[in-house]
């Protein structure tokens, strides 16, 4: 028998997580001096996290150290379980460096217990697109060997898309130069992101204007979503629920009544992409 592990940054909603009976790893995030673990939205007070980033405040967010994942995994190794954790992208986090090297000292402890990760090479709600998807599995019975199969089918094809309001933040991150900032914000230029192959965001487009970014969106998921009637699409947004609601539709209007889930970002992403964010995950040909 094995327990199956997500972490917050996959983003699924906290009675989402609970209904499938994930265990947590929760990442954090510091607001001037205090830090906070994500609860997955549970207690999370989105408004006032994004209007104090507004207001100048710039969060933090760090990795979890080697002790932090040995306090996650060893509980369950010491019931006679084993692991299966499907993780976020490792391009975006040191983190995973100190999962290792905790993976590698419970194996030396437990040498009958397997410890098994799975990057979904993408993070938020495509990261919990994945892990959603694997948690039905994982209900169904289905052995490690089995979710690693269909992991390895899943992945390529699960597309994650995103357009920012303010590059500033983006800048604070190193994803735009000094110069696109400035004048990308002057003229109401508008990167679309998305995760490549190996887990990497890259900038895809740019588009003046939040509409057609949005509409430039949409026409990814007509030009390379595949299977939408079997999969759900997520909508992500970060502090501006009624655009993201209007966006969810004119999906509707264009796709057919699809299962669209819409949900806020939490802090830890949204200290990366800053309010205004907009982003759509969805079952695609290719990413």
């Amino acid at each position: 028998m094995y327990q199956l592990f997500c972490d917050s940054n996959c983003e699924l909603w906290h009675t989402t997580v609970k209904e499938l009976g994930l265990n947590l790893i929760r990442m954090p995030y510091t607001v001037g001096d205090t830090e906070y673990y994500y609860d997955m939205g549970e207690n999370t007070d989105f408004n006032a996290f994004f209007d104090k980033m507004k207001k100048g405040a710039t969060p933090k967010t760090s990795a979890l150290n080697e002790m932090d994942y040995l306090e996650y995994f060893e509980p369950v190794l010491k019931r006679g379980e084993d692991i299966y954790y499907v993780t976020f992208s490792h391009q975006m986090s040191g983190t995973f460096g100190a999962m290792k090297s905790a993976i590698a000292k419970l194996k030396e402890q437990y040498p009958d217990r397997e410890i098994r990760f799975k990057d979904s090479k993408t993070i938020s709600l495509g990261s919990g697109f994945v892990t959603y998807y694997a948690a039905l599995k994982y209900r169904d019975g289905t052995t490690m060997d089995e979710l690693d199969a269909y992991l390895d089918e899943l992945i390529p094809h699960t597309a994650t898309y995103f357009v920012v309001d303010d590059l500033t933040y983006l800048y604070r991150g190193g994803r735009v130069s000094g110069v696109s900032k400035v004048m990308g914000n002057l003229l109401g230029i508008k990167p679309i992101l998305y995760f490549n192959e190996e887990g990497k965001i890259l900038n895809i487009n740019k588009v003046k204007g939040f509409k057609k970014a949005l509409a430039t969106l949409r026409d990814y998921m007509k030009a390379k979503g595949s299977e939408l009637d079997k999969y759900k699409v997520f909508v992500l947004h970060a502090d501006c629920e009624k655009t993201a609601a209007e966006f969810v539709e004119s999906i509707k209007k264009e796709f057919g009544n699809l299962d669209v889930v819409l949900q806020p970002v939490g802090p830890v992403i949204g200290s990366h992409c800053g309010p205004g964010t907009v982003g759509l995950i969805f079952h695609a040909k290719e990413r």
